[in-house]
């Protein structure tokens, strides 16, 4: 990797589907990047059913100055449609030594690139990444981003809580080594959820550091619906039996809590539709810790209602994931990439 004097040339790879109002944002912000060296911006437009593609086509060049050179933006067909195929698409077509990954829904602060690369010369990680702070724009928006935020919605993961620099399971988004990147060979493209999670364990077991920088907090818009919201947390489980099927040992005991709680609460029904009392505990036990939650987010949602709308929040993306994780499975979950393109399958 070069050096700090002669800063590598980094290429931002932007997987875009249905993101035509959020794309814009996307790209001013990665304009508006600080990072002194050479960059380039490639968006993989996969078909939409809105204006993505001719939003992301009316992007030109960004004028450079004598601190910030241009930053050229290419458009390239990503007709599988999905992000793993999107990504990896792009960065075949990139020619950066570091590959700065970016979702249309993020927006980076304006020295995220610079202070990524830095971390990244500075460690020998192959992927340096950040924390992911959610924002909402309209009412229930806000209110699904603050769920987010709180650990009893989003999780314990280490890039949602912003917790001591240093090694990790996985990071929010990332910034790779190129070479790194290309060892292990990119993205799963048969995965459509937790393909990160995936790629990250890939690098961890062939020797690579995966590496958490909690100075880069990158803003993520969530869903803005309770159907959408669903049907996201239902895919993220789904998709993590797949992955938990093919390395199991990257299985934690806190991606079980959803899927222990479906079960927990399918047996309380069972046990109360018999006129057992019992039958009750799990899910007054469960409804008591979504209230507790919310009303420790009583800062970011002052409001009683929102607060409620919150309690819901937590059950959407808890049984919506165990949900997902016990019966969201395929056919061919423990089948190696290869041998599903085989099967014709891919």
């Amino acid at each position: 990797m070069s050096s700090k004097g002669d800063q590598p040339l980094v290429s931002v790879v932007i997987p875009a589907r249905n993101c035509a109002a959020e794309l814009p944002g996307c790209l001013d912000a990665v304009s508006a990047q600080t990072y002194s060296g050479q960059m380039e911006v490639i968006v993989a437009t996969a078909p939409s059913t809105d204006d993505t593609e001719a939003v992301a086509r009316r992007r030109t060049c960004t004028a450079g100055s004598d601190a910030r050179p241009a930053r050229p933006i290419r458009v390239i067909p990503n007709l599988a449609g999905t992000t793993s195929s999107g990504l990896n698409l792009a960065i075949s077509a990139a020619a950066g030594e570091i590959m700065v990954r970016v979702d249309a829904q993020a927006r980076l602060p304006a020295d995220y690139v610079e202070r990524a690369v830095a971390t990244l010369q500075r460690t020998g990680a192959a992927n340096v990444g950040g924390v992911q702070r959610p924002v909402g724009q309209g009412a229930l928006n806000r209110v699904i981003a603050a769920a987010l935020s709180s650990p009893f919605g989003g999780g314990p993961a280490a890039f949602r809580r912003g917790c001591d620099e240093g090694p990790v399971d996985t990071v929010y988004l990332g910034v790779f080594d190129a070479a790194a990147l290309a060892s292990v060979g990119g993205f799963d493209e048969s995965l459509k959820r937790n393909q990160d999670y995936e790629l990250n364990w890939r690098l961890r077991e062939q020797g690579h550091l995966v590496w958490l920088d909690p100075s880069l907090v990158v803003e993520y818009q969530p869903r803005s619906s309770w159907a959408s919201l669903a049907r996201q947390y239902f895919e993220y489980g789904a998709w993590k039996r797949v992955v938990i099927g093919r390395h199991p040992r990257s299985l934690r005991s806190r991606q079980l809590a959803a899927p222990a709680l479906i079960v927990g609460l399918a047996v309380s029904a069972f046990e109360l539709a018999r006129g057992r009392l019992r039958g009750g505990v799990v899910p007054a036990a469960y409804l008591g810790a979504c209230m507790l939650a919310a009303t420790r987010l009583r800062r970011r949602l002052p409001s009683v209602g929102d607060r409620l709308r919150a309690v819901a929040a937590f059950a959407v993306m808890h049984l919506s994931w165990g949900t997902g994780f016990l019966i969201g499975r395929r056919r061919d979950e423990r089948m190696p990439p290869a041998d599903r393109a085989a099967d014709g399958e891919l």
